[in-house]
């Protein structure tokens, strides 16, 4: 049974220092029995919702920290759209007045790729595809639009107006060298007319206090020229570049501090808050790692200028938060992967130099997300290992958490005519229905827990970033995926009491990630399109590389029946090898920081399509009514208060729509300028 209520929403404009309450109609309470995981559909992009389980269980003062951490979250939303593109506040500021105030022909087709537009740019949080990275094109005219402006009495300067419809900046991170990896980027990371060589000069000429342990130059902040025309870095932070949204942080993170569950908790919030107001890149070390060592308690969160996908450079952080609430029965079940890290690092193929003597401090907890805002919303990860500083988790350990509610939804809410499409045959099809689910969930703690947190560098050699430069991400990714592909092939996983049977998990596995890197994943790709984005590069170059490897020994075989295209592993034990060949080289390459190497591996195996393949698998996908990309919007925690304004209880309800959720978020959350 579905409820409608009116929220009284704790949060949104605010003075700070104090709060006021705000209300929307337009959000329900939703029965179990009548939970429907699926919210909207449009042009590649399927919306869900997610559940919070086990809510009521929360105490109080638990919920209440969910809901101060989820708002700190919120109040930077902004920053991420401003990060993407210097124009997105004003594009979306005139794309919402349209919305909401045209009171022509809602009928047409042009109104209705109007709607498709505003939805595909809130979803990526800009104007440049959340995946793909190009420019997305509105398919209406700019007569059309220019006709919305003026009926809904909607300024935008025409030089805006005039982007959308052209190749101006149609690349929001450009990875290919020979178009200029900043001049080539929309992002607005950087300045007008600084170049790769100006960066690396500046950033190289930085020094740590202490070399062995190096501050994350450039991480929150944007590069200018002066008017000298000397580079100067705009810090993000309190009274700097994005301080009105960064207060409001800050304000919300006060109120966390409050309600914390322990000590080590309030600790690592009340350093959180300090790097925000002082923007001071010690400090973020110091709080990452009392962050880490902050692991008692049910509520943890990802807050901060974190990921640097974003950054054709590989400096910048882009915006995140994530809260999360610990998921208690998986948890215990894939904690037994954290504590037996070091034997998979004493097991893994590496050299002997690039193993780890010690690893230490892992942390791996499966949780339930109960808000996500910035680089991780709507489109969501599935895991996350942090911090990304290589010396904190040398020395520290690192947190994995994977988001199994985010998981549960998208399982819950797909189907599996595609797999049936797409594998080989009837067995490989059986073994994806029983144990795919186990076997992606294994893969995923894997790579978080063992994959990151394995290996070293050599003394010496510098951060990825500074060697492996614009490679660093995905090689990152790749060694990760390859540690998972390695041992969930391994009898240990059934010694461990992780699976029932081993090689049946392993040979699953196998089948999916090649299918997916070699043929499935494509359906993401336009036609005649390099591939750009790190993770798909990497699940490309992983499977291309050991195909071509194992042709000798046939161990895939590229097999076409009934005019289909299939790869089909004739043998998973070489293939397992073949994986193992793979870490160990990739690891060299990162341990030694081996530029050439990288780039070879990647763009020989990772970037170009096999246009003719790609042709076949946009062919054979057309057929089903499925998006490639999936997203989702946010519970709105609802706080209830008494006659003297305490906080009671917190309510978990949800938008009606993808609409009304942004349409919310703007109004309530926009602290930022449309010029920053």
């Amino acid at each position: 049974m579905k409820i409608n209520i009116v929220a009284g929403i704790l949060a949104a404009s605010i003075i700070l220092g104090s709060c006021e309450s705000k209300h929307s109609e337009q959000t329900e309470k939703i029965s179990e029995e009548d939970f429907n995981y699926k919210v909207d559909r449009f042009a590649d992009i399927e919306v869900l919702r997610y559940r919070i389980p086990e809510w009521d269980k929360l105490s109080l003062n638990e919920k209440k920290l969910v809901y101060y951490l989820s708002q700190a979250g919120l109040a930077g939303r902004d920053i991420l759209w401003d990060q993407n593109y210097k124009y997105n506040l004003k594009i979306r500021k005139a794309l919402e007045s349209i919305y909401q105030n045209y009171k022509g022909d809602k009928t047409s087709k042009d109104w209705n790729n109007f709607e498709v537009y505003l939805k595909r740019v809130w979803f990526s949080n800009g104007i440049h595809h959340h995946y793909s990275n190009d420019k997305i094109m509105p398919e209406f005219t700019q007569a059309y639009f220019e006709e919305l402006l003026k009926e809904t009495q909607t300024s935008l300067d025409s030089q805006i107006v005039s982007i959308l419809f052209n190749e101006k900046d149609s690349k929001k991170v450009n990875l290919d060298e020979s178009k200029g990896l900043i001049s080539g980027s929309a992002v607005n990371f950087y300045g007008e007319g600084i170049t790769e060589k100006e960066v690396e000069k500046y950033y190289s000429a930085k020094k740590s206090p202490d070399a062995s342990r190096p501050l994350s130059f450039g991480l929150n902040s944007q590069l200018v020229k002066d008017s000298k025309g000397s580079l100067e870095e705009k810090i993000w932070k309190s009274g700097g570049m994005y301080g009105s949204a960064i207060d409001q942080i800050i304000y919300w993170l006060d109120k966390a501090v409050t309600v914390a569950e322990n000590k080590e908790q309030g600790d690592a919030l009340k350093l959180l808050i300090e790097y925000y107001k002082t923007g001071d890149l010690k400090t973020w070390d110091d709080y990452n790692i009392a962050w880490l060592k902050a692991t008692k308690g049910n509520i943890d969160y990802i807050n901060g200028f974190v990921e640097v996908y974003n950054d054709p450079l590989g400096h910048k952080g882009s915006y995140e938060n994530i809260v999360q609430i610990k998921d208690f029965d998986m948890s215990a079940k894939m904690e037994v992967i954290s504590k037996n890290a070091q034997w998979f690092e004493d097991h893994s193929p590496l050299m002997p130099e690039h193993k780890k003597k010690n690893v230490v401090g892992i942390s791996y907890k499966t949780v339930n997300v109960a808000s996500e805002a910035g680089d991780s919303s709507p489109s969501t990860p599935i895991g996350v290992n942090l911090p990304n500083a290589d010396w904190i988790r040398a020395e520290y350990g690192s947190k994995s958490v994977s988001l199994g509610n985010i998981i549960d939804a998208y399982n819950l809410a797909g189907g599996s005519e595609k797999l049936k499409e797409f594998a080989y045959s009837q067995e490989e099809i059986e073994l994806s229905e029983k144990y795919g689910e186990l076997a992606d969930k294994l893969h995923t703690a894997l790579h978080e827990v063992v994959g990151h947190a394995s290996g070293q560098i050599n003394q010496g050699v510098g951060t990825p970033k500074e060697t492996l430069k614009s490679y660093a991400s995905t090689m990152e990714e790749g060694r990760a995926d390859l540690v998972g592909l390695y041992y969930l092939y391994d009898p240990e996983l059934q010694k461990l009491g992780l699976v029932d049977d081993w090689k049946k998990v392993g040979m699953t596995a196998y089948n999916d990630y090649i299918r997916n890197g070699l043929m499935t994943q494509l359906v993401r790709i336009e036609p005649g399109r390099d591939i750009e984005e790190a993770h798909m590069r990497n699940r490309q170059w992983v499977s291309a590389w050991a195909y071509e490897k194992g042709k000798k020994d046939n161990v895939i075989e590229k097999v076409v029946k009934d005019g289909k295209t299939y790869f089909k592993i004739n043998d998973y034990e070489k293939l397992h090898n073949l994986f193992g060949e793979l870490l160990k080289e990739t690891q060299r390459i990162k341990s030694e920081g081996d530029y050439n190497a990288a780039k070879n591996l990647v763009e020989t195996y990772g970037v170009k399509v096999d246009k003719e393949l790609h042709a076949e698998v946009l062919k054979r996908n057309s057929k089903f009514n499925t998006a490639a990309y999936k997203g989702f919007i946010n519970p709105i925690l609802v706080p209830k208060t008494n006659e003297q304004g305490e906080i009671t209880d917190i309510e978990v309800t949800y938008p009606e729509s993808f609409a009304v959720e942004m349409l919310f978020y703007s109004k309530n959350y926009g602290f930022l300028p449309l010029e920053n």
